[in-house]
């Protein structure tokens, strides 16, 4: 049984597949808090808005900062901010990286959809 994900503002299908979905205690940088996050997503059900932000943040005790880089993810038809694209998904290689230390924030690291609960209705399918 598969779950259907829906703009709450307006009910359009966004298309999230659960195949994609981290689990809910998979750890990330900038938290997770009352989120779902989604390994990848079909753009073409969103507009993506890049965000640049001089303004102190603190998302948790290890992420935190003064420049907000990030993209602001809105539902193509009724123009809602349903989430956020942030940089903080699992590594994009594999093994040890420099010096056999492992990943580090040098290496690029996929991106990780993350949208808000109340943004999203969610309904099963059967």
């Amino acid at each position: 049984m598969a779950s259907i994900y829906t703009c709450n503002e307006c009910g359009t299908n966004l298309n999230l597949h659960t195949s994609n979905l981290f689990p809910p205690d998979f750890y990330f940088e900038a938290g997770n808090k009352n989120s779902l996050s989604f390994a990848s997503i079909d753009s073409s059900k969103f507009r993506f808005v890049k965000e640049d932000k001089i303004k102190p943040f603190f998302e948790t005790i290890n992420y935190w900062g003064i420049q907000r880089k990030r993209t602001k993810l809105i539902c193509n038809s009724c123009g809602h901010l349903v989430g956020y694209v942030y940089d903080d998904g699992p590594p994009m290689m594999t093994g040890t990286g420099q010096f056999g230390f492992g990943p580090s924030q040098a290496i690029p690291r996929a991106p990780r959809y993350r949208f808000k609960n109340k943004a999203l209705r969610i309904s099963s399918e059967t």
